[in-house]
C-alpha cells in the first residue's frame, strides 16, 4: 500500500506523520509512505502534481495541504483557488481513475454562519470570503471527479469539514497563552461559536474511517463528513479554558481567565468576514462508525473539546512551549 500525505509541514500533516509512524507495525505489508511539502511539490504547478501522483501511484491520498491565510486570500484569490480548488481536483481525478482512497479536509468557512444550531453536511454552502469560496469550490470539484468515475471503480473519498484546528505549530491557543504571559488584560471575541479541534484527534478520526484494525484500506460511503469533537464554545471560552489549563499546569500568566475580557466581533474588524456560527453536527460520521462496528473511533468522536484542549496545554507546558 502506497500512502501519499500532502501538507507535511502543517499542523495536521505533522499529526499524520506521528500517527502513521506509530501505526507502521500494524499497517499492511510493504506499506510505503511519502510526505509532501512545498519543497517537494508546489501544488500550484499542476504538471508537477500530476507527475508526482503518477510516479508514486498512491492507493491512499491524504491531502492536509491548504491555503489558510483567510485575510490574505482576499488579495490573493488566484493562489487560494489554485491550492484549495485546482490541486484537490487533480488529486481526486487521479484517485477516481486509479481506484484509490482520497481523504481531504475542508472548513466551516464554507457556511455563512447564519444558521441557528448545528450545520449538517447537506446544508447549503454560502461562503463569505475568498478562502471559504475556494474551499467550497474544492469540495464541489472533488465530488464531480468521483461522480464521473466508471461504475465498477472502487475509488472513494471523504471530505472532512472541521474548525478551529490546533496542533504542532502556530494557532489561536498558543497565541493567547503567549499574550497572557506578557499582558495584564486580553480582549477576545465572545459571539462567534464553534468547536476547537485537535489535529492529532482529527488525524485519528479520519484515518479510522479509511483504515481498518488490520491496517488495510476499508470501504466507506463517499461524501462529506463533519469532524469536530463534542460540545461548543466561543473564542472567548476557548481562551479562558486554555489559560486556566496553563495555570493548572503551573504556568504563570499575567492575564488569568478573569482578565480575559469578552468583546463582540464588531469591535475586532478583519479584512475577511467570518461565520458567526461554526457549529457542525457529527451524526453522519457517528452513524458510519457505528455501522462499521468501530466503537473505539465512535468513542473518540464523542470526546469533549475542552478535555482535549486541557491535554494539549498540559503537554505544551511540559515541553516548555508556553
Amino acid at each position: 500500500m502506497n500512502i501519499l500525505v500532502f501538507g507535511k509541514d502543517g499542523q495536521l500533516g505533522k499529526a499524520f506523520h506521528v500517527l502513521l509512524r506509530s501505526l507502521l507495525p500494524t499497517l499492511a505489508d510493504e506499506t510505503n509512505i511519502q510526505y509532501i511539502g512545498r519543497a517537494e511539490c508546489d501544488l500550484v504547478d499542476a504538471a508537477a502534481l500530476s507527475s508526482l501522483l503518477n510516479q508514486f501511484q498512491p492507493s491512499l491520498i491524504i491531502n492536509t495541504s491548504a491555503y489558510t491565510a483567510v485575510d490574505k486570500a482576499e488579495s490573493e484569490p488566484e493562489l487560494a483557488f489554485a491550492v484549495n480548488t485546482t490541486a484537490p481536483k487533480l488529486m481526486a481525478q487521479y484517485a477516481a481513475e486509479h481506484e484509490a482512497t482520497f481523504l481531504h479536509y475542508s472548513t466551516d468557512y464554507v457556511f455563512d454562519g447564519e444558521k441557528y444550531g448545528f450545520y449538517l453536511e447537506d446544508d447549503m454552502r454560502n461562503p463569505l470570503g475568498i478562502y471559504g469560496k475556494s474551499k467550497a469550490a474544492g469540495e464541489e470539484a472533488i465530488a464531480e471527479a468521483f461522480a464521473s468515475k466508471p461504475p465498477e471503480s472502487i475509488g472513494q473519498y471523504a471530505i472532512f469539514r472541521t474548525s478551529w484546528v490546533y496542533g504542532d505549530g502556530g494557532n489561536f491557543i498558543r497565541t493567547i497563552l503567549r499574550l497572557a504571559k506578557d499582558r495584564d488584560e486580553l480582549k477576545v471575541i465572545e459571539d462567534q461559536y464553534g468547536v476547537p479541534t485537535s489535529a492529532q484527534w482529527l488525524a485519528q478520526i479520519s484515518l479510522g474511517l479509511a483504515i481498518d484494525a488490520k491496517g488495510r484500506l476499508s470501504a466507506f460511503p463517499s461524501g462529506i463528513y463533519h469532524a469536530v469533537p463534542a460540545g461548543e464554545t466561543s473564542w472567548h471560552g476557548l481562551a479562558c479554558g486554555a489559560a486556566q489549563a496553563a495555570i493548572d499546569a503551573g504556568v504563570v500568566l499575567k492575564a488569568s481567565p478573569r482578565l480575559i475580557k469578552p468583546i463582540p466581533a464588531v469591535e475586532y474588524p478583519l479584512p475577511a468576514p467570518r461565520p458567526m456560527n461554526s457549529r457542525m453536527s457529527t451524526d453522519k460520521l457517528a452513524k458510519v462508525f457505528s455501522t462499521q462496528g468501530n466503537m473505539s473511533k465512535l468513542e473518540l468522536l464523542n470526546q469533549p473539546w475542552d478535555g482535549l484542549v486541557r491535554s494539549y496545554v498540559r503537554n505544551l507546558a511540559k515541553d516548555g512551549l508556553i
